[in-house]
Protein backbone atom coordinates (compact mmCIF):
# COMPACT_ATOMS: atom_id res chain seq x y z
CA UNK A 1 0.00 0.00 0.00
CA UNK A 2 1.38 3.24 -0.61
CA UNK A 3 2.42 5.82 1.84
CA UNK A 4 0.20 7.80 3.39
CA UNK A 5 0.28 11.57 2.25
CA UNK A 6 1.76 14.26 4.32
CA UNK A 7 -0.59 15.34 7.11
CA UNK A 8 -0.08 18.90 6.07
CA UNK A 9 0.91 21.34 3.22
CA UNK A 10 3.24 24.64 3.96
CA UNK A 11 2.67 27.72 1.18
CA UNK A 12 6.52 28.76 -0.10
CA UNK A 13 7.14 32.03 -1.96
CA UNK A 14 7.94 31.25 -5.70
CA UNK A 15 11.55 32.43 -5.19
CA UNK A 16 12.19 28.68 -3.53
CA UNK A 17 14.66 26.67 -5.34
CA UNK A 18 13.58 23.44 -6.51
CA UNK A 19 14.13 20.52 -5.91
CA UNK A 20 13.08 20.75 -1.76
CA UNK A 21 14.18 17.88 0.37
CA UNK A 22 11.77 16.02 1.95
CA UNK A 23 11.86 13.67 5.31
CA UNK A 24 11.30 10.40 3.91
CA UNK A 25 7.91 8.67 6.10
CA UNK A 26 7.55 6.19 8.40
CA UNK A 27 8.43 2.90 6.50
CA UNK A 28 10.79 4.14 3.44
CA UNK A 29 12.62 2.02 1.08
CA UNK A 30 14.00 3.47 -2.21
CA UNK A 31 13.66 0.49 -3.68
CA UNK A 32 10.04 -0.25 -2.73
CA UNK A 33 7.68 2.25 -4.99
CA UNK A 34 4.62 1.10 -2.63
CA UNK A 35 6.72 2.72 0.64
CA UNK A 36 6.98 6.47 -1.24
CA UNK A 37 4.09 9.09 -0.55
CA UNK A 38 1.45 10.11 -2.43
CA UNK A 39 2.63 13.28 -3.56
CA UNK A 40 1.40 15.58 -5.94
CA UNK A 41 4.41 16.12 -7.67
CA UNK A 42 7.63 14.46 -8.87
CA UNK A 43 9.95 12.47 -6.19
CA UNK A 44 13.38 11.18 -6.33
CA UNK A 45 15.70 9.34 -3.71
CA UNK A 46 19.03 10.97 -4.74
CA UNK A 47 22.26 10.94 -2.88
CA UNK A 48 20.52 9.50 0.33
CA UNK A 49 18.09 12.28 0.55
CA UNK A 50 14.53 12.52 -1.19
CA UNK A 51 13.89 15.30 -3.41
CA UNK A 52 10.72 16.70 -4.56
CA UNK A 53 9.72 19.00 -7.63
CA UNK A 54 6.24 20.23 -8.03
CA UNK A 55 4.12 18.59 -11.07
CA UNK A 56 5.18 19.88 -14.67
CA UNK A 57 3.56 23.15 -16.34
CA UNK A 58 1.71 22.24 -19.71
CA UNK A 59 4.76 23.51 -21.75
CA UNK A 60 6.86 20.73 -19.97
CA UNK A 61 3.90 18.28 -20.27
CA UNK A 62 3.24 18.75 -24.13
CA UNK A 63 7.29 17.85 -24.91
CA UNK A 64 7.64 15.51 -22.85
CA UNK A 65 4.47 13.33 -24.55
CA UNK A 66 6.40 13.92 -27.71
CA UNK A 67 9.47 12.66 -26.13
CA UNK A 68 7.45 9.46 -25.50
CA UNK A 69 5.67 9.18 -28.83
CA UNK A 70 8.82 9.89 -30.73
CA UNK A 71 10.51 6.98 -28.58
CA UNK A 72 7.73 4.93 -28.99
CA UNK A 73 6.99 4.88 -32.93
CA UNK A 74 10.55 4.22 -32.61
CA UNK A 75 10.65 1.43 -31.16
CA UNK A 76 7.51 -0.10 -32.51
CA UNK A 77 9.77 -1.50 -35.48
CA UNK A 78 12.67 -2.77 -33.47
CA UNK A 79 10.68 -5.44 -30.87
CA UNK A 80 14.58 -6.03 -28.92
CA UNK A 81 13.99 -2.62 -27.41
CA UNK A 82 12.07 -1.07 -24.65
CA UNK A 83 10.87 2.23 -23.97
CA UNK A 84 9.86 3.57 -20.15
CA UNK A 85 8.19 7.12 -20.05
CA UNK A 86 5.85 8.96 -17.58
CA UNK A 87 9.16 9.38 -15.25
CA UNK A 88 10.55 6.20 -16.00
CA UNK A 89 11.98 4.49 -12.71
CA UNK A 90 15.28 3.67 -12.20
CA UNK A 91 17.80 2.59 -9.42
CA UNK A 92 21.19 3.03 -10.49
CA UNK A 93 24.04 2.50 -7.32
CA UNK A 94 21.75 3.62 -4.52
CA UNK A 95 19.65 6.45 -6.17
CA UNK A 96 16.02 6.35 -7.67
CA UNK A 97 15.52 8.44 -10.45
CA UNK A 98 12.99 8.92 -13.45
CA UNK A 99 13.30 10.35 -16.58
CA UNK A 100 10.76 11.83 -18.79
CA UNK A 101 12.11 8.57 -21.71
CA UNK A 102 14.31 6.11 -21.88
CA UNK A 103 15.39 3.10 -23.84
CA UNK A 104 16.74 0.19 -22.74
CA UNK A 105 17.40 -3.51 -24.61
CA UNK A 106 14.58 -5.55 -24.01
CA UNK A 107 16.57 -8.68 -22.68
CA UNK A 108 18.19 -6.41 -20.28
CA UNK A 109 15.23 -5.31 -18.25
CA UNK A 110 13.00 -8.92 -18.55
CA UNK A 111 11.63 -10.44 -16.61
CA UNK A 112 9.39 -7.32 -16.04
CA UNK A 113 8.10 -6.67 -12.40
CA UNK A 114 6.43 -3.68 -10.47
CA UNK A 115 9.78 -2.45 -9.07
CA UNK A 116 12.08 0.01 -10.54
CA UNK A 117 14.43 -1.45 -13.35
CA UNK A 118 17.94 -1.87 -12.17
CA UNK A 119 19.96 -1.41 -14.88
CA UNK A 120 21.19 1.72 -17.08
CA UNK A 121 19.13 2.67 -20.01
CA UNK A 122 21.16 3.28 -23.34
CA UNK A 123 19.33 6.61 -23.29
CA UNK A 124 17.70 8.66 -21.26
CA UNK A 125 15.66 11.63 -22.01
CA UNK A 126 14.70 14.85 -20.06
CA UNK A 127 13.05 17.55 -20.37
CA UNK A 128 13.44 20.74 -19.37
CA UNK A 129 11.10 23.26 -17.04
CA UNK A 130 10.20 25.60 -15.12
CA UNK A 131 12.13 24.79 -12.11
CA UNK A 132 15.08 22.91 -14.26
CA UNK A 133 16.74 24.69 -17.07
CA UNK A 134 20.18 23.82 -19.04
CA UNK A 135 22.42 23.95 -15.67
CA UNK A 136 20.05 21.79 -13.63
CA UNK A 137 19.71 19.65 -16.66
CA UNK A 138 23.60 19.51 -18.03
CA UNK A 139 24.06 17.67 -13.70
CA UNK A 140 21.86 15.54 -14.29
CA UNK A 141 23.24 14.63 -17.76
CA UNK A 142 26.80 13.76 -16.12
CA UNK A 143 24.88 11.60 -13.10
CA UNK A 144 23.14 9.32 -15.99
CA UNK A 145 26.38 9.00 -17.62
CA UNK A 146 28.41 7.94 -14.12
CA UNK A 147 26.07 5.18 -13.97
CA UNK A 148 26.24 4.09 -17.04
CA UNK A 149 24.07 5.80 -19.55
CA UNK A 150 25.43 5.95 -22.93
CA UNK A 151 23.32 9.14 -24.30
CA UNK A 152 21.36 11.41 -22.69
CA UNK A 153 19.19 13.93 -24.53
CA UNK A 154 18.50 17.11 -23.27
CA UNK A 155 15.02 18.62 -24.45
CA UNK A 156 15.14 22.04 -23.42
CA UNK A 157 11.33 23.61 -24.78
CA UNK A 158 12.58 27.52 -23.44
CA UNK A 159 14.93 27.43 -26.80
CA UNK A 160 13.72 25.22 -28.82
CA UNK A 161 16.47 22.99 -29.28
CA UNK A 162 17.96 19.54 -27.78
CA UNK A 163 21.39 18.82 -26.02
CA UNK A 164 22.95 15.49 -26.68
CA UNK A 165 25.84 14.51 -23.96
CA UNK A 166 28.28 11.13 -24.13
CA UNK A 167 31.12 10.56 -22.50
CA UNK A 168 32.97 11.90 -25.51
CA UNK A 169 31.55 15.59 -25.90
CA UNK A 170 27.65 17.25 -26.60
CA UNK A 171 26.29 18.70 -29.47
CA UNK A 172 23.63 21.07 -29.78
CA UNK A 173 20.83 20.85 -32.47
CA UNK A 174 18.07 22.89 -33.64
CA UNK A 175 15.12 22.90 -35.66
CA UNK A 176 16.13 21.96 -38.85
CA UNK A 177 18.14 19.33 -37.91
CA UNK A 178 18.26 15.41 -37.01
CA UNK A 179 19.85 13.88 -33.52
CA UNK A 180 22.67 12.22 -34.39
CA UNK A 181 21.40 8.14 -34.04
CA UNK A 182 23.06 6.21 -30.88
CA UNK A 183 25.48 3.64 -31.95
CA UNK A 184 23.42 0.97 -29.85
CA UNK A 185 19.89 2.16 -31.17
CA UNK A 186 20.30 2.36 -35.29
CA UNK A 187 17.58 4.80 -37.00
CA UNK A 188 16.67 6.65 -33.93
CA UNK A 189 17.56 9.99 -34.89
CA UNK A 190 14.42 12.93 -34.57
CA UNK A 191 14.02 15.78 -36.66
CA UNK A 192 14.48 18.46 -33.55
CA UNK A 193 11.19 20.08 -34.56
CA UNK A 194 9.38 16.91 -33.88
CA UNK A 195 9.58 17.43 -30.19
CA UNK A 196 8.00 21.09 -29.95
CA UNK A 197 5.07 20.64 -32.31
CA UNK A 198 2.66 20.96 -29.49
CA UNK A 199 3.92 24.30 -28.45
CA UNK A 200 2.95 27.59 -30.14
CA UNK A 201 4.92 29.15 -32.60
CA UNK A 202 8.27 30.55 -31.72
CA UNK A 203 7.94 33.98 -31.45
Amino acid sequence: MPAEPYPETIPVPASVRFPVELEPPEGFCPEEPASWPRIDGRLEWVGGRLLYMPPCGGIQQGVSVRVVTILGQWQEERPDFFVGGNEAGMILGKDVRGAEGAVWRRDAVLPLTGRYIRVPPILAVEVGGREEGEPELRAKAQWYLAHGVAVVWLVLPKSRDVLVVTAGGESRHRPGERLPPPPALPGLEPAVERFFRQLPPAS
